[in-house]
């Protein structure tokens, strides 16, 4: 386990940020993939936004304040760049978010790089029915297994609106899945 405040002194420090930022893309780069995976649900883009979230991350280093953990802080800039590529694409492709999430959802069958089965399929085609709020509380929760106190740092919001939220979005997502 590493010392948080000494990790982050070596990231600001210009002697060590290399080493450091190496060590941070080794810690942190597939727990973040993974997350930023269940929001775009394309590997490429995954990558893509995985990329710019460490890009990100090393030019902003030094406006880290600490107020948060730094886990904390990496999945919130990895979840608004996820955001940020769904409302790009969305634009681009002059449709809404949620018709970009069903286009995407369809697409994952073709994805050589998902490897899950037809269950898996089916849970991930009951969460884009979510909207993106929930979306992103539930698979935190339930597949990050994320605290809810870290959520809350994430998303900037309230434990008690995460709860409820969660326990939304696995009741719709239950209804989903035991209806057929």
């Amino acid at each position: 386990m590493i010392n948080e405040s000494e990790f982050i002194t070596r990231l600001k420090n210009p002697l060590t940020k290399e080493a450091a930022y190496r060590e941070l893309l080794q810690l942190y780069k597939e727990r973040l993939y993974w997350h930023i995976r269940k929001i775009v649900l394309n590997h490429n883009d995954a990558d893509d936004t995985l990329q710019n979230t460490f890009i990100k991350v090393y030019r902003s280093i030094d406006n880290f304040k600490g107020e948060s953990k730094l886990f904390s802080w990496l999945y919130r800039i990895a979840t608004n760049e996820s955001i940020t590529l769904i409302n790009k694409n969305a634009k681009r492709l002059q449709i809404t978010n949620e018709e970009h999430q069903t286009r995407a959802i369809n697409n994952l069958q073709a994805d050589v790089y998902f490897e899950g089965d037809a269950i898996q399929l089916k849970l991930q085609k009951a969460i884009a029915t979510l909207p993106e709020k929930q979306q992103l509380v539930f698979n935190m929760r339930y597949f990050d297994d994320l605290k809810y106190k870290d959520m809350a740092d994430i998303l900037e919001t309230s434990e008690g609106a995460l709860k409820a939220s969660y326990h939304i979005a696995a009741k719709k997502i239950e209804a989903i899945l035991t209806s057929n």
